[in-house]
């Protein structure tokens, strides 16, 4: 008898084992990769905490060898929705084919520029504008790093780059705060990374959405010239219906999957800043 009790618990135990184990391994899956953004996590990050994204420029990996070409969306990403790797299978050969071809179409319409000035004061402030087109929605995120590398870029606070409050988030529909309130106030806005929301590109229309973020931020005190570059972190499937899937609770999600690398890093070309004493503004002459 006590060994029938003993044995029943036994199984009791390995079923909730595996229930749990299996709830783990789903939960991991989702959390793998954000295509709706990272609503629950304000504050500044680094490329290398998108390792399951892809690159599309080889020079964004330099110094990595093979694994650079490895990384590349051309090898990671499309080379698996060619081979009809995963779920990829449902869709005929001819499809996946024009899922490459329309995937490609996001990548070359997916832009960051940086505007800012080309030189400042020490311990000045001042204004830099991101802007971005493309992007597979619902969200992207971007952030201010201190050069265009998928695994050694900083925040750009490590050089000395202070954002002075919450940056200005605008996107297709105008000006945004969910995201930024999320981070309480008393723990200052003034991140480097941001969230945009509301992006709708599509490629199957050729139609691109458009977004901006303006960051006010403080020069270093120390004389030199500061680097500062833009990273985009954008997803690709959802920007078309072949390769979108609705999801009950989370929305459009790429047919990948969270571990599909259908998400891409990208960075804007360096900007570099000079940080000096700068002459003094000319005063207006005033006429008596």
């Amino acid at each position: 008898m006590q060994e029938q009790r003993i044995q029943r618990g036994l199984r009791g135990a390995t079923t909730a084992a595996v229930i749990l184990l299996m709830s783990t391994a789903l939960f991991a899956n989702h959390a793998a990769a954000y295509p709706g953004g990272t609503p629950d996590f304000q504050t500044d990050v680094a490329p290398y905490c998108a390792a399951c994204h892809s690159s599309t420029s080889e020079d964004d990996l330099s110094g990595l060898g093979d694994r650079a070409q490895n990384e590349l969306a051309l090898n990671k990403h499309f080379a698996a929705i060619r081979g009809g790797e995963g779920l990829y299978a449902e869709l005929p050969e001819a499809d996946r084919a024009k899922l490459v071809e329309l995937l490609a179409a996001v990548d070359k319409n997916s832009t960051i520029a940086l505007e800012f000035p080309a030189a400042v004061a020490p311990g000045s402030t001042f204004q830099v504008t991101v802007k971005l087109t493309g992007g597979a929605g619902p969200s992207v995120g971007v952030g201010l790093v201190d050069r265009p590398h998928r695994f050694f870029a900083k925040p750009a606070s490590a050089l000395g780059w202070e954002v002075v409050g919450a940056p200005t988030i605008i996107g297709p529909k105008g000006p945004q705060t969910d995201w930024i309130e999320r981070r309480p106030e008393r723990e200052g806005r003034n991140v480097t990374f941001v969230n945009v929301g509301g992006i709708q590109s599509n490629a199957d229309q050729d139609k691109w959405s458009r977004a901006k973020i303006i960051y006010t931020l403080r020069a270093p005190q120390t004389v030199g010239d500061y680097p500062l570059v833009g990273a985009y972190f954008y997803g690709t499937e959802t920007g078309t219906a072949l390769s979108t899937r609705e999801h009950p609770e989370y929305g459009p999600q790429p047919l990948g999957g969270t571990l599909g690398k259908s998400g891409r890093v990208k960075f804007s070309k360096e900007a570099m800043i000079s940080v000096k004493e700068l002459p003094p503004a000319p005063v207006a002459d005033i006429q008596p």
